[in-house]
């Protein structure tokens, strides 16, 4: 594996996270995007690339979701949302946690690669979950909505 940027190396270890060869399949924990974790962090800074982990890394079911799509995709919602991410972090987290990104990812992977920029497709398929949990229609939300719960 190439040399490892020192600070990726230090802020991954801090979030239990295992910079990986790219020969290797990826555990939960582990990730293969490297360039993409230097990338966000010079295009960004220190403190989004650790939201970014954060979001991914420290969340429920999410581990194993640390790839360069999933990581720039995390990166896109938090720029897009930011007044949430800032203010309102826990819940921000804890919409993380509910959310199957994983699962997520799977669909995405098998109905849109090669058609669309998978990093986009996700990042709308995860902007669903976010405006449903804290948009307009969060406190009643739509009677025949097919994600309702029922008792």
């Amino acid at each position: 594996m190439a040399e490892i940027d020192a600070r990726i190396a230090s802020i991954s270890a801090e979030y239990d996270v295992s910079l990986i060869g790219k020969s290797k399949y990826p555990e939960p924990g582990e990730t293969r995007a490297v360039a993409s974790l230097l990338h966000i962090l010079n295009a960004y800074g220190e403190g989004h690339l650790r939201m970014v982990l954060s979001t991914l890394a420290e969340t429920e079911n999410n581990r194993a979701s640390l790839d360069a799509v999933s990581l720039w995709c995390v990166s896109d919602l938090i720029r897009a949302f930011p007044q949430l991410v800032e203010h309102e972090t826990t819940a921000w987290l804890s919409c993380f946690d509910a959310m199957p990104v994983g699962e997520l990812q799977y669909v995405n992977n098998e109905c849109l690669r090669g058609v669309v920029k998978l990093r986009h497709s996700l990042a709308g398929m995860l902007t669903e979950r976010i405006y449903r949990r804290f948009g307009p229609r969060a406190t009643q939300p739509d009677l025949f909505d097919d994600r309702r719960r029922m008792p």
